[in-house]
């Protein structure tokens, strides 16, 4: 299975641009600033960029370079001062169940089971009981938490806790699944850990990401393409295809191509 999508995807844009048909997720000349007593000071400049379904791709930049602003505004949560946004050929003018969203901070209900924590947002869209039943019941399985789900957040790890907050966003089957710096909280080897399932979980449901993040490894790890931006007012410095295998194992960070890449973005940003 896992070959026929690594085909499917290498033929996307030649088939995209056949077909006239648009990307997932664009966007589109966008440009964001804030007023300060001393007058606007610009965060993002003339962002340009795309998704194509079923794609990881994942922006790299230094703190403060605007990455949080943009995913913010791709959310829907941040209106920007120009440009604009396109899921799926329609504009983004404010937050909407086709975008599914992972902050750093879990996030989750403290007073909530981790199954009344994943359906809450299909209670929010009235889905049937059953069907908000079957879709908790699916995700609880494909997160490994089927045995947690009558626990409570206080009762969970740091990674467990993020494991139910992708699973409450993915139960909303969004188009396109935002995470912001989504295991920044987490120690090294958790961290590590939640990258291979995070990739395995990508590999399972086919869902396209878009991911921020400041650790360049686990940028390379996780994406098919990278976006480098730029220190503020933040620009798309560069786009780096990850030329790694389709499904990848920790031990792909040790592999003279993954070095390459990484030696890349580095001096990107550096530069």
């Amino acid at each position: 299975m896992l070959n026929i999508r690594s085909q499917e995807l290498q033929g996307r844009s030649e088939l995209e641009i056949a077909s006239g048909s648009t990307a997932k997720l664009e966007v589109l000349a966008l440009s964001k600033s804030f007023m300060q007593p001393s007058g606007a000071i610009s965060v993002l400049e003339d962002i340009h960029f795309q998704l194509f379904p079923r794609e990881f791709v994942c922006l790299v930049g230094a703190s403060g370079c605007g990455k949080s602003t943009l995913l913010n505004i791709v959310a829907g949560l941040t209106a920007p001062s120009s440009g604009s946004v396109l899921v799926d050929g329609r504009e983004v003018t404010g937050p909407g169940s086709d975008r599914g969203m992972v902050f750093q901070n879990y996030t989750l209900y403290p007073w909530l089971t981790v199954a009344q924590n994943i359906a809450f947002g299909l209670q929010l869209r009235k889905l049937p009981k059953s069907e908000q039943r079957d879709r908790v019941n699916y995700y609880l399985d494909v997160v490994g938490l089927t045995q947690f789900a009558q626990s409570y957040p206080k009762q969970l790890s740091g990674g467990m806790k993020q494991r139910v907050a992708i699973a409450r966003a993915l139960a909303n089957e969004p188009a396109v699944l935002l995470m912001d710096e989504p295991f920044g909280a987490l120690d090294a080897q958790t961290k590590e850990q939640m990258q291979q399932f995070l990739l395995e979980l990508w590999e399972q449901t086919h869902v396209t990401v878009l991911m921020i993040t400041h650790d360049v490894e686990e940028a390379i790890f996780l994406s098919q393409r990278m976006y480098v931006m730029s220190a503020r007012p933040g620009r798309i410095k560069l786009e780096v295809p990850v030329d790694l295998p389709e499904h990848r194992t920790l031990e792909v960070k040790l592999s003279a191509e993954f070095v390459g890449i990484k030696r890349q973005i580095l001096q990107a940003l550096r530069e």
